[in-house]
């Protein structure tokens, strides 16, 4: 007599019954995460380029990773360009590539806000070494906020996210779509809310590095929609500007200086560049000499300049409901004797013999380098000068 089979349908049932509670049960701690209060302080560690692959300097992105991690931030806000892999238009990502993330960049924060580098996408005739990785990066960050209905919808991989007293916007620069008519009206909401605004993209609209002409372009349509940061990579070096605003259709700007370093919000949108998490220097245009002059930027942007390095660091934002500090922590990794590794791009190239490092010199660990303030109301300290 053939055995009876059992009914598959109870233990269905229970799965996903199991499967229910644990969904709903992960989205509640997720939103209790993500309802941290307006009055408590947001700790925001920054970074970019970071250093897996045979194509990077993998010394300084596991110093920098380290010393992100010792540092306990709230969220990690990376700005692309994971993984800098050899091979011309690889047909995988390497399994180990995703798995150093995983354990670097990803499970020792609570929160991650992830943005896509050229390097992650798939190869192309102008990006042939891309890793084509971000199909598996990115699942390793949190979901943005939902659309809101009946609204223009955000392009391939941006979206937004509310933590606390900050909103953040993540924009996809490949290829870049003005986000005004998605973005505007949520920037718009936030800002009446009180919030801090944030975008994230990965390729600079302003830059000394290797300058292309965005003033009356991105730039434009980023310091028009005035977020009180803009943050970017792609660059393997730290710039910061002082506060810009767009005045003309050319792009002409207004510069808002200090040499303190506070400035007032609403004084214009800084704009700032970090891609020193591990990826391979590489001089600013107007270092490189004969040849490189058109890549250098413009007197306009220098004059916008605050400061400028070549060096493997990070960010730490502090966003109270008031004033949102920062700190730029230049990282010097200790020198490994048994696997020495260069952390210049193409360093047999003569312009490196009048180039110096930061780390040039300097004893192994974390420093403090650059410092900045933007202040709600207005403080008694120097205040700064429209030019």
């Amino acid at each position: 007599m053939p055995k009876a089979q059992k009914n598959p349908l109870p233990h269905r049932l229970l799965f996903s019954f199991l499967f229910l509670i644990f969904f709903l049960l992960s989205g509640q701690a997720q939103r209790e995460l993500l309802a941290k209060s307006f009055d408590e302080t947001l700790r925001v560690g920054v970074v970019g380029d970071t250093g897996i692959g045979e194509r990077a300097f993998h010394q300084g992105f596991i110093a920098v990773a380290k010393a992100l991690k010792d540092q306990h931030p709230d969220l990690l806000l990376h700005l692309g360009d994971f993984v800098y892999q050899p091979k011309t238009f690889p047909k995988v990502c390497p399994e180990r590539y995703v798995q150093e993330i995983r354990e670097t960049l990803a499970d020792p924060f609570r929160f991650r806000l992830f943005v896509p580098g050229d390097n992650d996408l798939p190869p192309k005739a102008k990006k042939p070494k891309a890793s084509g990785c971000w199909e598996k990066i990115d699942p390793l960050d949190n979901p943005f906020d939902p659309n809101p209905p009946s609204t223009p919808s955000p392009g391939l991989f941006e979206g937004t996210l509310t933590i606390g007293n900050t909103f953040f916007g993540i924009l996809n620069t490949y290829p870049w779509q003005d986000p005004t008519p998605w973005l505007a009206p949520r920037i718009e909401q936030a800002r009446q809310k009180g919030l801090w605004i944030i975008l994230a993209l990965h390729e600079p609209a302003i830059t000394t590095a290797w300058y292309l002409e965005k003033r009356g372009t991105i730039l434009k349509q980023i310091n028009a929609l005035e977020p009180d940061l803009a943050l970017s990579g792609n660059q393997h070096s730290y710039e910061r500007f002082h506060p810009t605003r767009t005045l003309e259709a050319d792009g002409t700007l207004s510069v808002t200086h200090s040499e303190t370093g506070v400035y007032p919000r609403g004084a214009g949108t800084m704009h700032i560049i970090s891609g020193g998490g591990g990826a391979t220097f590489k001089p600013f245009a107007d270092q490189q000499g004969y040849g490189y002059e058109k890549w250098a930027a413009p007197k306009e942007v220098f004059d916008a300049l605050a400061v400028r390095a070549l060096m493997n660091h990070f960010l730490i934002l502090e966003i109270g409901p008031n004033i949102l500090k920062a700190v730029t922590y230049r990282v010097c990794p200790a020198e490994d004797a048994g696997n020495p590794s260069n952390p210049r791009w193409k360093p047999h190239k003569r312009m490196w013999n009048k180039i110096t490092l930061e780390c040039k010199g300097q004893e192994a660990g974390i420093t403090s380098f650059d410092r900045f303030e933007i202040q709600r109301t207005p403080v008694d300290a120097e205040k700064p000068t429209q030019r």
